[in-house]
């Protein structure tokens, strides 16, 4: 009997054990947003429209649907907005034509509904809260997405948020704004599309060598600033200014366990390997080019040589044809005048 409880405490042992070793499912509190390209389009539209060289911001309604457990936002359309810019609390947002709009737009596709707004802030303001909860009457958890129609940096041009409660020092509940992570995304149908537009887009005459180019300073100017945000981020938290997050520094640490060993004499070999051949295939292919460039050149000069050759002998015949020409028309005169 004393062993077969034994037996049951270790069994009953192992298995609290591999309860504990199986990990937690984490569940998120919110959903992550996914913006569709013709969103984007749409709201440069209206902001072209309505508010292009002023001050103003404009505001509309953002449709969409829940897929994988992520938020996306597939279409948008325009809601007449107006606020007083001396006092921000004073605003006016015509629900009825929003009512009716989505009444519309509900007949064209019955799996979008509404699940937010938009605003080109380009930041938060303090009305945004108040607007926020004039649209939780029509979704339990809109979302608002803060676009910057003209972003000066090399980032996404848009922002995510949600609003929360939280509770205040004298137990009175407010809301505020939850940052939620928000990407980019299409269907397939979006993707052929948007590849269209940027065909038109791209400049023809540029080579797709100075284009590669562009891309990679573009890509180098958008690291370096992230490197910064980084340095400032830890520099601060190093000076107390800030609380150490170990999310952000879990990610950080998986990133320089990344990073190659530049110390290592095989590596640093076979970069230079790799830098000596790209080289080379680039000077031989300047060497072919000016080779071909002068080739044509003489070639045309032979040409022009040619022309001005004959152009003399040309000359010549064509006065022999012309006089020719006048005695047969004279002939002719002289016997027509002898027939008649």
């Amino acid at each position: 009997m004393a062993e077969d409880k034994e037996k049951d405490k270790k069994d009953a042992d192992e298995k609290k054990e591999t309860k504990e070793d199986k990990p937690k499912e984490v569940k998120k509190d919110r959903r992550d947003v996914v913006v569709h390209p013709i969103v984007l389009l749409g709201v440069v539209d209206h902001y072209n429209r309505v508010a292009k060289g002023t001050t103003k911001r404009v505001v509309g309604t953002l449709v969409g649907e829940v897929s994988d457990y992520s938020l996306h936002i597939t279409n948008c359309f325009a809601v007449p907005f107006e606020e007083d810019p001396r006092d921000p609390q004073v605003w006016f947002l015509d629900h009825n034509f929003h009512e009716s709009m989505f009444a519309m737009f509900k007949k064209v596709n019955t799996k979008e509904r509404i699940v937010g707004w938009y605003s080109t802030g380009p930041k938060i303001k303090p009305s945004d809260l108040s607007i926020h909860e004039l649209y939780r009457r029509y979704c339990p958890e809109p979302v608002l997405v803060v676009m910057d129609v003209q972003p000066k940096d090399l980032e996404l041009p848009m922002e995510a948020y949600y609003s929360v409660q939280e509770q205040t020092s004298d137990e009175v509940f407010k809301r505020t704004f939850w940052h939620v992570q928000s990407t980019v995304g299409a269907f397939e149908a979006e993707e052929v599309g948007v590849e269209h537009l940027l065909r038109d887009i791209k400049n023809a005459s540029a080579s797709t060598l100075a284009v590669r180019v562009g891309d990679k300073i573009g890509a180098l100017k958008g690291l370096a600033m992230r490197l910064r945000e980084i340095s400032q981020y830890l520099s601060q938290v190093v000076a107390g200014k800030l609380p150490m997050n170990q999310e952000i520094i879990y990610q950080l640490q998986e990133i320089f366990n990344l990073m190659p060993d530049q110390d290592s004499e095989e590596l640093v070999r076979s970069l230079a390997t790799e830098t000596n051949d790209m080289m080379l295939a680039l000077y031989l292919g300047s060497m072919l080019r000016s080779t071909v460039a002068l080739h044509n050149l003489i070639n045309n000069k032979m040409k022009n040589k040619k022309v001005k050759e004959k152009g003399p002998e040309n000359k010549e015949k064509g006065k022999k044809e012309e006089k020719e020409k006048a005695k047969d028309k004279e002939k002719d005169g002289k016997e027509e005048a002898k027939q008649s």
